[in-house]
């Protein structure tokens, strides 16, 4: 019995819980947490800095998730830089953010529900039309 013991306490530990990948494309939408996650931030200062920062707009979806563009990633990034590399003060970043205007603002326009169906539509209409000329030019 003794040996027993001594056998299941030496044994070996159970493994690790598997932590979420993170194997998107480079360019793909984040969540919160995955953007949490490579950041090694907090979800809430992600939410917080929302709220000071309006250049931080996510696309959000419905339930409220928020989606990350990877120009937004790229201005939190540089937020996180200046707050905690740089030694800036919340008040410093944003009046930096305001002196530099639009140059750090995504240059894409912002996607709402209804364009992010609408355009999908055209882009399918658009491809029926080529593939309708091209049967007709195979006949």
């Amino acid at each position: 019995m003794a040996e027993s013991l001594f056998r299941n306490f030496y044994a070996e530990p159970p493994p690790a819980p598997r932590k979420r990948r993170l194997d998107k494309a480079p360019g793909a939408f984040l969540t919160i947490g995955e953007l949490a996650q490579q950041l090694q931030l907090e979800q809430h200062v992600l939410r917080f800095w929302e709220g000071k920062f309006p250049q931080i707009q996510p696309l959000k979806r419905g339930g409220g998730r928020r989606y990350y563009r990877p120009e937004d990633v790229a201005l939190i990034r540089r937020i996180q830089t200046l707050l905690y590399g740089e030694g800036y003060t919340i008040r410093g970043v944003q009046n930096l953010l305001a002196a530099e205007g639009d140059a750090l603002a995504p240059a894409s326009p912002r996607v709402t529900e209804a364009d992010d169906v609408r355009v999908p539509r055209q882009y399918m209409q658009k491809l029926i039309e080529t593939l309708a000329q091209l049967r007709n030019s195979l006949r």
